[in-house]
């Protein structure tokens, strides 16, 4: 996958359907699984001061920490995780979502989280915790939204 596009230059949407694209490519879960893991190794680490309980996603079974900044024009996420699948669902989330505008955040649904699989090959406890972070993103982006 080293010649992947850049896809945070390109649309939400764009980033989205290259996820899509790229999911394609493996013939089972084990392989999905694995290239999550992949992706959540590549993910730089939050500082210490940023993982806080001001920053802690609830509703995940594994720790995650969530650092959103910015205005309603440009959303920057940082975020990170104690296990190695939930940080690769982390990856995935901020290439569809950070760097964008709230209004873009806000009209991209999640739709390749069910058009990849994902949705069907989560536990329970992982897909609780999807959901939260996915609304932690869409929460914040729209409380920047209402204060431009």
């Amino acid at each position: 996958m080293s010649d992947r596009v850049d896809t945070r230059e390109a649309g939400a949407a764009d980033a989205a359907s290259a996820i899509v694209e790229e999911f394609a490519l493996f013939g089972d879960w084990s392989e999905r699984y694995q290239y999550l893991i992949d992706l959540g190794k590549k993910l730089p680490d939050l500082p210490d001061a940023m993982k806080t309980e001001e920053y802690r996603v609830h509703g995940c079974q594994s720790m995650v920490w969530m650092h959103i900044e910015g205005d309603a024009a440009r959303i920057e996420i940082r975020a990170i995780s104690d296990s190695a699948i939930v940080s690769g669902l982390i990856a995935l989330l901020l290439r569809v979502y950070s760097g964008r505008s709230a209004r873009e955040i806000l009209d991209t649904e999640p739709t390749f989280i069910r058009d990849i699989g994902l949705a069907k090959a989560l536990s329970p406890t992982r897909a609780n915790g999807l959901a939260a972070m996915l609304a932690r993103i869409r929460e914040l982006a729209a409380a920047r939204l209402q204060a431009h």
